[in-house]
C-alpha cells in the first residue's frame, strides 16, 4: 500500500533535554480541536494506532505523520519557540518533507534498529516474560509481540496484511525507562521482519510519546544511502554491549 509520510524536524538554539511527551503536550494544546494531534476522543483516550507521532532523538524534536496525519502536518504553522515547563527553546529552523512510502509485506526481511525504547510488555505478558527461564523463550515471546504490533499498526493505517509476518530478533537488551512517572522495561536492539515499516515510525505501546521508533539499517527507509538523507535526520549508533 502506498501512502504519504510527512516528517518535520526542528533546529533549536540548544538540544532539547525533555522527553517527547513535552513536545506532544505543547503541540497538541495548539490544536485541541483536531484529535489526531492529542489522541483523545472527547474526554476519552483514543487507543487506535496514532497517525501523528512525536519524537526527541539526540536532542532534536520531530513530528511524524502518516496518511491523514501527514496531511495535517503539511498544514501546521511554524513554531518560533517551544516552552517545556521552565525551559524555553528558540526554533531556529523548521524543516518539513513529504514523501511517498510503501506499507507492504516484503520479499526480503530488512533489519531495523530501535532508536527509542520499545515498550513491548503489558502487565499480563510482563509476568509471563519474567517467569521464563531462558532467553530463547523470552525471544520467542517478544517476536510474537512484535508481529502483533505490526499487524495492529497496519490495521489502523487501513492495510490488511495479505500473508504471514515473520519477525526475528537479532540482538536485544533490556533498558529501564518510565512512562507517566511509572518505571517500565523497554528494549533496544535490532530485528528483521518481512515487512516494510516506515522509517522513524514507532511500534508498540505509547508510540505517540516517542517510544518504539525504528529505522531500517543501511538506508533511511526510503532506499537512500544514509549519507544522502535529504532532511539530515540523525542516525543513532546503539551500543550492543551486554545484549542477548
Amino acid at each position: 500500500m502506498l501512502c504519504e509520510q510527512t516528517i518535520i524536524s526542528f533546529q533549536t538554539n540548544t538540544f532539547v533535554r525533555e522527553p517527547a511527551t513535552k513536545l506532544r503536550g505543547y503541540i497538541s494544546k495548539h490544536y485541541r480541536d483536531i484529535p489526531q494531534f492529542h489522541h483523545h476522543a472527547g474526554t476519552k483516550l483514543d487507543y487506535r494506532h496514532p497517525l501523528i507521532q512525536y519524537k526527541i532523538i539526540d536532542g532534536i524534536p520531530f513530528i511524524i505523520g502518516l496518511r491523514e496525519g501527514s496531511i495535517l502536518l503539511q498544514l501546521i504553522d511554524t513554531n518560533s519557540e517551544f516552552k517545556f515547563g521552565t525551559n524555553t527553546y528558540q526554533v531556529l529552523k523548521m524543516r518539513r518533507e513529504t514523501v511517498p512510502i510503501e506499507l507492504n509485506l516484503s520479499l526480503r526481511s530488512p533489519t531495523y534498529s530501535f532508536l527509542t525504547p520499545w515498550l513491548a510488555l503489558n502487565q499480563k505478558n510482563y509476568e509471563k516474560y519474567q517467569m521464563m527461564a531462558t532467553w530463547a523463550k523470552r525471544k520467542k515471546l517478544l517476536e510474537g509481540i512484535l508481529v502483533g504490533n505490526i499487524i495492529s499498526m497496519s490495521k489502523s493505517l487501513g492495510y490488511t496484511v495479505p500473508g504471514p509476518i515473520e519477525a526475528k530478533i537479532e540482538r536485544m537488551r533490556e533498558v529501564r525507562t518510565s512512562l507517566k512517572g511509572t518505571a517500565m522495561i523497554g528494549f533496544l536492539g535490532t530485528f528483521s521482519v518481512n515487512f516494510e515499516i516506515p522509517d522513524y515510525w514507532g511500534i508498540g505501546k505509547s508510540v505517540s510519546r516517542g517510544f518504539g521508533t525504528v529505522v531500517r539499517q543501511g538506508t533511511d527507509g526510503r532506499g537512500k544511502k544514509e549519507d544522502k538523507d535529504p532532511i539530515e535526520l540523525p542516525h543513532i549508533n546503539i551500543k550492543t554491549d551486554n545484549v542477548w
